[in-house]
C-alpha cells in the first residue's frame, strides 16, 4: 500500500500516510516537546552575505508562514519573474523591515533595534559604486552605493573625528521624510506607484525621485517591498505631466500592465 502511494501520489500525500499509520501503532506515545530541535543559525561570508538554516516544530512553522504569506502574494507586479525561493527571500526582510519600523523590538543596550551603517562624507556624496566603502553593524562591508540606498529613508547623524579618529562632534540624526510631507505623498499617490505592484499607503515607503544628497529639495514618490530600492538598480520610476507614474527597465523599455480584457459581445 504505501509503495502504491509513493509511485502514485504526490510526495506530501506519502508523509501523511507514513505519519497516521505510526501514530496508529503508538497511540498513547508521548506528545513531543515542540522546543526539541529548534534551532536557527546564521553564517555571515566573506561578501558580507548571510546564509540562514534552522528548524521549527508545526506549530511554530505554521506561524512563520502565515507572517510571510502574505508579503509573498501581495508584492506581485506585472512582470514579476522572481521564483517563489526569491519572494519568499524578500519576505522575510520586508517582515523584519515592518518590525524595525514599527518601534515595538525589545531594546538592545538602551538603543531601538536598528541598521546601522557607518560611511565617510566623501563616500555618501560620490555617484561611484565605491566597494567596501562603509561597514554595517554586524560586520558586514557594503559598497557606497548600498550605503546611499539604505540613506535614502534612514536618519543621518553625523560624526566628525579628528586625525587620530577620536569623535570630535557628534551631530543630532535627522529623519529625510517629516510627518506632514509623508501624508502629502500619500494623497497625492494613493499607493506604491511602481507600475503593477497595488500595495497601500501602509504598507509603502516614501522614496527619493534622485538621491536627496544631490539636491534636498526632490520630489518623492511612494514605493512598497523590493520596488523601494529598485533605483539603485537600474529601474526608474518618472512622474509625468499628468500626474500618472511611468516605470523604466534597467533598459530604458517601459513596464507596461497588460490591457484588459474586453468581455465578447
Amino acid at each position: 500500500m504505501l509503495t502504491g502511494v509513493a509511485v502514485e501520489q504526490e510526495h506530501a500525500a506519502q508523509v501523511a500516510v507514513v505519519r497516521r499509520y505510526a501514530q496508529a501503532l503508538d497511540p498513547d506515545g508521548p506528545e513531543p516537546d515542540p522546543t526539541e530541535g529548534r534551532s536557527l543559525t546564521l553564517s555571515r561570508h566573506g561578501d558580507g552575505s548571510l546564509s540562514f538554516r534552522g528548524h521549527r516544530d508545526a506549530v511554530g512553522g505554521e506561524k512563520l508562514q502565515a507572517a510571510l504569506e502574505p508579503f509573498v502574494q501581495h508584492d506581485r507586479p506585472a512582470g514579476d519573474e522572481r521564483t517563489r525561493a526569491q519572494r519568499q527571500g524578500d519576505a522575510l526582510v520586508q517582515l523584519a523591515d515592518n518590525a524595525l519600523a514599527a518601534g515595538s523590538l525589545p531594546t538592545l543596550r538602551t538603543v531601538k533595534p536598528h541598521v546601522a551603517v557607518r560611511v565617510g562624507l566623501d563616500d555618501l556624496a560620490d555617484p561611484s559604486p565605491g566597494a567596501g566603502a562603509a561597514s554595517m553593524g554586524f560586520g558586514a562591508v557594503i559598497s557606497a552605493a548600498r550605503a546611499r540606498w539604505l540613506a535614502c529613508d534612514g536618519a543621518i547623524s553625523r560624526v566628525v573625528s579628528g586625525p587620530d579618529g577620536v569623535p570630535l562632534d557628534l551631530g543630532r540624526s535627522r529623519r529625510l521624510v517629516s510627518r506632514q510631507l509623508r501624508r502629502a505623498v500619500e494623497l497625492r499617490d494613493g499607493g506604491c506607484v511602481f507600475t503593477g505592484c497595488s500595495a497601500p499607503t501602509h504598507r509603502a515607503g516614501v522614496h527619493h525621485l534622485v538621491h536627496w544628497w544631490k539636491d534636498p529639495r526632490v520630489p518623492r514618490q511612494l514605493a512598497a517591498g523590493p520596488y523601494a530600492r529598485a533605483d539603485h538598480h537600474g529601474f526608474r520610476v518618472a512622474r509625468q505631466p499628468a500626474g500618472r507614474w511611468h516605470t523604466y527597465r534597467p533598459d530604458g523599455t517601459r513596464i507596461a500592465t497588460p490591457t484588459p480584457l474586453v468581455p465578447a459581445a
